[in-house]
């Protein structure tokens, strides 16, 4: 069966990842989170010869965004975001500043994400997941045994939430309740870092660790809340009901 391929290009003083999404067979990508390094990814669509038809956005802090108006000058691509980040995407100039770093205003977005929504390039769609937490419109984008998760999840690490627009009980709540639905198979590719799985970081990770029969399901791996012994109420996630399960009493 055919699968999207995935290029990762770390860039930058912040050494964030960009991501590109392709059909090779159509020759089409989407090009996530264009960083600091515009011609980098320029030059590495044009040696693949793929066409960039769309530019998604998991958030919009500078080191996400600082490239958007080149590739979108130089392809055409249309440039999505979820319009809870639009005020941070409008001030990603003086994002810059604050870094000492200085950047070209990105182009007015041309449509909006949103949850449940799908996207696709070429033959390959993905859902949009709206992660608020790290930024109040970060998405990931998910699809093909994959999750583009931004800066939400990271190995070992979750995203800071002291910026502008940051809360840590919300990203916490939007990797346990969203990110971690997901099957353990599940790549994740971040927005700094190597990849990791969904698998590893319930497993591993610090911040959001989940352990099978204290507070998550001996049968799926998800989150539940620790009850008494004997409860009979099901995991809502996959229905399983002995001795954990989601209870109400």
């Amino acid at each position: 069966m055919a699968s999207p391929s995935f290029v990762g290009l770390t860039n930058g003083v912040f050494a964030e990842n960009c991501w590109l999404v392709a059909d090779p067979e159509a020759g089409e990508a989407a090009v996530v989170d264009p960083g600091e390094e515009a011609e980098l990814f320029l030059a590495r669509l044009a040696s693949e010869r793929w066409r960039a038809t769309a530019i998604w956005l998991t958030h919009a802090h500078v080191d996400h965004v600082a490239g958007v108006a080149r590739v979108k000058e130089a392809t055409g691509a249309p440039v999505f975001l979820h319009p809870a980040d639009r005020p941070l995407y409008d001030r990603a100039p003086l994002q810059a500043a604050a870094f000492g770093l200085t950047m070209d205003p990105p182009p007015p977005p041309d449509a909006e994400l949103a949850e449940g929504q799908s996207v696709r390039v070429g033959r390959f769609g993905f859902e949009v997941l709206h992660l608020p937490g790290h930024a109040p419109g970060h998405v990931a984008f998910v699809g093909h045994d994959v999750a583009l998760a931004g800066d939400v999840l990271f190995a070992g690490s979750i995203g800071r939430t002291d910026l502008p627009g940051g809360d840590t009980q919300t990203l916490l709540d939007s990797i346990r309740s969203k990110l971690y639905r997901l099957p353990d198979a599940t790549r994740v590719l971040p927005g700094h870092g190597p990849e990791t799985t969904i698998g590893e970081e319930k497993r591993s990770n610090p911040f959001v660790r989940l352990t099978p029969g204290i507070n998550a399901c001996l049968k799926c791996g998800a989150e539940v809340r620790p009850k008494p012994w004997g409860c009979r109420n099901p995991c809502a996630n996959c229905g399983f009901s002995y001795p954990l399960g989601d209870c109400s009493d």
